[in-house]
């Protein structure tokens, strides 16, 4: 699954002249509950605050995000994934998405349930042992 997801996630990168870590900082914005800033960005990232100015300036020349000051603050800025972006990224992800929904088809609630708690405990596992990979 991870494999095929990554192998879309390349392709899209590649249309559109991105590097995958652009399309990490775009599934980002687009799943932050609050306007994605780019300080905030780069923590999500784990990236210097140069490699997420380069990040965001790809993005903003190939349409995808725009940069926003806020009203009240003018040196605060957030990051807003452009409604046609939006639209061309729900259109290519679209098999993905259908194909989630298929699966989750085949299975009933306490599957699902048994599934999610694998994946959870996964997830929490995984973080414990941080991005560096050790034990």
């Amino acid at each position: 699954m991870n494999g095929e997801i990554n192998r879309m996630v390349h392709g899209f990168a590649l249309r559109d002249g991105l590097h995958v870590t652009d399309v990490q900082a775009l599934a980002a914005i687009l799943d932050a509950d609050e306007p994605m800033t780019p300080g905030r960005l780069r923590e999500h990232l784990g990236l210097t605050s140069g490699a997420v100015t380069a990040c965001v300036d790809r993005l903003e020349r190939a349409g995808h995000v725009v940069r926003v000051r806020e009203s009240s603050d003018r040196r605060v800025v957030h990051l807003h994934y452009a409604a046609d972006a939006r639209a061309a990224a729900r259109t290519y992800f679209r098999p993905l998405a259908q194909a989630a929904g298929s699966a989750l088809a085949r299975f009933e609630g306490a599957e699902l349930d048994a599934a999610l708690r694998f994946l959870t405990a996964l997830n929490e596992e995984l973080a414990l042992r941080g991005t560096s990979g050790r034990p």
